[in-house]
């Protein structure tokens, strides 16, 4: 292993990451996003016709040589290439990958309009590099979702076709049975059209002075998973309206100074590595009052959250949501264990047994919080004794689980080392525990939910006779 690797190792076991090592794991998932889309482009050529038509695969050459185009134009940092690695971007390339290599065809039917959103993109990008272009693409479902601009509700439904022409920072968008909508670029993110069909895109200001705006994409047909994935749903995207956003801009206008407080390093991860924010809808049967959130592997650089209720709320979602995202990627540079998919150890903080995996990203996260509300509670005398009590909840909860992470057969040598850089960066916090009383109240809640959990489980079944 190389010393970079072996010092980001290091650094990120404590839940940590200088700029070196968060530029490595930027880079790297760059890099594989790009391999993403050539195997896409590589296996739309490879498909027969049934699959993707002679006019699809045209179509895809087209907007490459589009993107291409854009990328050479652009002065500065490429909108092209931002675009190709924009979170969001990522679902859909494994979703067309997906269907491209699918050997019982189940999702052919679905492909088509997946491959034509690839035009969108070029659009998008090509416009943001001030590259002029006359071209055509097709709108999904009745909306065309340009990535960054935002998105028009056309005249029909269904797939209709819109023309488009770029020239000097103006887009016209041109349907049948409709007035030409025109649409003038903003800075950074977002598009302005007087017309009622036409949805900007929005974003929230850089986390600090200078740093880029942070999309709040509620318009991007691939922002969440298929409520059908057979994994854990999130509550559903949602389109914030006016009130909304502003609630949005009001718990993020605090969320630097909060994370801050935290330890800087939060800070300092949280705007190298958040690119997009993804709103989702209360939970089911939250009254609007939940809250929900999530990373996924595809789309590395988004988080997917509910309104944040204040600043330090949404602080502290910044902090377990990044961790997520640090050990996933790290998980594709290196391998930290060969465990099985079989859910059957107890996390505190969830109902259901996990499987190693699940484990292991949730007391990292846990791990993180656990420290992010020690400084809080050491730097802050007005949240003194809320953090002290949320510090020592999270840390009986790590001391909970660590032990199964630590005894397990299945770590490779790289994941021996970063789990026992765990528990060491565990054991510092250690050192300057919660008052008694938090302490004593989180290790007897800690003891109960595992009582509980441990009843909840079906019994073992008994060894038979050899």
């Amino acid at each position: 292993m190389t010393d970079p690797l072996e010092r980001a190792l290091a650094e990120l076991s404590r839940t940590e990451g200088g700029p070196d090592t968060l530029a490595l794991l930027v880079r790297d998932q760059d890099t594989r996003r790009m391999l993403l889309l050539r195997a896409v482009l590589d296996a739309a050529e490879a498909a027969g016709p049934a699959d993707c038509p002679p006019a699809a695969k045209r179509r895809l050459r087209e907007d490459w040589a589009l993107l291409v185009a854009a990328d050479r134009t652009a002065e500065g940092p490429s909108p092209a290439r931002a675009r190709l690695t924009h979170p969001l971007t990522g679902p859909w390339a494994r979703r067309c990958l997906t269907a491209l290599t699918a050997r019982d065809h189940t999702r052919t039917a679905e492909l088509q309009p997946d491959l034509a959103y690839f035009s969108a993109v070029a659009v998008a990008a090509a416009a943001r590099a001030g590259l002029p272009f006359t071209t055509e693409v097709t709108a999904r479902d009745g909306v065309l979702c340009l990535p960054s601009l935002g998105a028009l509700r056309t005249a029909r439904a269904g797939g209709a076709e819109i023309g488009i022409r770029h020239k000097n920072g103006r887009l016209t968008l041109r349907q049948r049975g409709a007035c030409d909508v025109h649409v003038r670029l903003e800075q950074g993110i977002g598009a302005w059209s007087g017309a009622p069909a036409w949805t900007p895109a929005h974003a929230l200001p850089g986390l600090l002075p200078g740093a880029a705006p942070v999309p709040l994409d509620d318009l991007d047909p691939y922002r969440t998973p298929p409520r059908n994935s057979g994994r854990l749903a999130f509550s559903g995207p949602t389109g914030p309206d006016h009130a909304e956003r502003k609630r949005w801009l009001q718990a993020w206008t605090g969320t630097a100074q909060a994370l801050r407080t935290g330890g800087e390093q939060r800070l300092t991860e949280t705007v190298t590595l958040l690119r997009c924010l993804v709103p989702l809808a209360p939970p089911p049967g939250s009254d609007g009052r939940g809250s929900s959130s999530g990373t996924r592997r595809e789309a590395f650089g988004a988080l997917l959250s509910t309104t944040p209720a204040t600043a330090t709320a949404f602080a502290a979602t910044l902090v377990h949501e990044m961790q997520h995202t640090k050990l996933a990627a790290l998980g594709e540079l290196v391998e930290l264990h060969r465990a099985g998919p079989e859910a059957r150890y107890f996390a505190p903080w969830r109902p259901d047994p996990r499987p190693y995996d699940g484990l292991l990203h949730g007391t990292y996260a846990h791990l993180a919080l656990a420290g992010h509300f020690q400084r809080t509670a050491l730097a802050e005398p007005a949240r003194r004794e809320a953090a002290w009590a949320e510090h020592a909840r999270y840390h009986a909860q790590v001391a909970a689980a660590l032990p199964a992470l630590v005894a397990s057969p299945d770590l490779t040598p790289v994941g021996r080392r970063f789990v026992d850089g765990m528990a060491a960066a565990h054991e510092r916090l250690s050192a300057r525990p919660a008052p008694r009383g938090h302490t004593a109240r989180a290790q007897a809640y800690v003891k109960a939910v595992r009582t509980l959990w441990a009843q909840r489980q079906p019994p073992t079944p008994p060894i038979p006779n050899r």
